[in-house]
């Protein structure tokens, strides 16, 4: 039956999907960071000496296919393992395509486009006069963090829904709509769990640390909450996204698909 999107009721959800797949996204995340270092590594060696923009062009498109690659096969993972007691997978299945990394990295330039923007205004402004420049900049941030917040799904449905750009954009501000205070509640959520998993990571570091010592405790402790907060992270924001479709559908609001 048909329940209007609620805000302990996902969190109620993506606790007991964190739960019976906690061990893979873990592992999966630690994977993605190895990955993600080991591309870097190679992106220094290859280009330490170059200072062309041809050469930084094909760096940033590397990191971006790369980073795309890997934060879309995360959200494809929870799909699939939302859905996984109704049909077998393979690790294919969690690839995303090519289309989707190019649609994510445009989602991001048009992002880079628009803040690229908001400074070059504020830089006139500041020209003019200072106190409007004050203003234009609490502006633009409100302005930023709105469109940020009315965004946010965009890349669920490029993943669920291969959308392009635009779609994906338009689809999110269409489920966010009658639900902003809500989705709001959700981001607020997401930051008191990231907080809540960094506390005490921070406060074992802080406490093993050496005076003397140096920073690698501090670096396994990010890795450490980031294997911990990033998984709980994805998963609220797709189950959050599952239950706004189904709520404007009309339809049972049971985040996996086949259901």
């Amino acid at each position: 039956m048909y329940h209007p999107f609620s805000i302990i009721e996902t969190l109620k959800t993506s606790w007991n999907i964190l739960r019976k797949n906690f061990i893979p996204l873990v592992i999966y995340s630690v994977i993605s960071l190895i990955i993600y270092k080991a591309v870097d590594i190679a992106i220094f060696l290859f280009f330490d000496e170059s200072e062309e923009i041809l050469s930084g062009l094909v760096q940033f498109f590397l990191q971006a296919i790369i980073q795309s690659y890997l934060t879309l096969s995360f959200y494809k993972l929870i799909l699939t393992l939302m859905d996984r007691e109704y049909y077998e997978f393979e690790f294919k299945d969690i690839l995303p395509s090519l289309r989707m990394a190019l649609n994510f990295i445009l989602i991001g330039i048009l992002f880079g486009v628009l803040i690229c923007i908001l400074v070059f205004i504020n830089l006139v402004l500041q020209r003019q006069d200072e106190f409007y420049s004050e203003i234009f900049q609490v502006v633009a941030v409100i302005g930023l963090l709105y469109l940020l917040l009315r965004s946010v799904l965009c890349v669920c449905f490029i993943v669920d829904d291969d959308s392009t750009p635009f779609e994906s954009l338009k689809q999110s501000f269409e489920i966010t709509k009658d639900n902003f205070l809500k989705t709001l509640g959700i981001v607020f959520s997401i930051f008191a769990i990231m907080l809540l998993t960094l506390i005490p990571i921070n406060a074992i570091i802080t406490f093993l640390q050496p005076e003397d010592g140096d920073d690698y405790l501090f670096l396994i402790g990010y890795y450490a909450w980031f294997a911990i907060a990033f998984p709980a992270v994805q998963v609220i924001i797709m189950v959050t996204y599952r239950k706004l479709v189904y709520s404007h559908m009309d339809i049972d609001d049971n985040v996996a698909e086949t259901d």
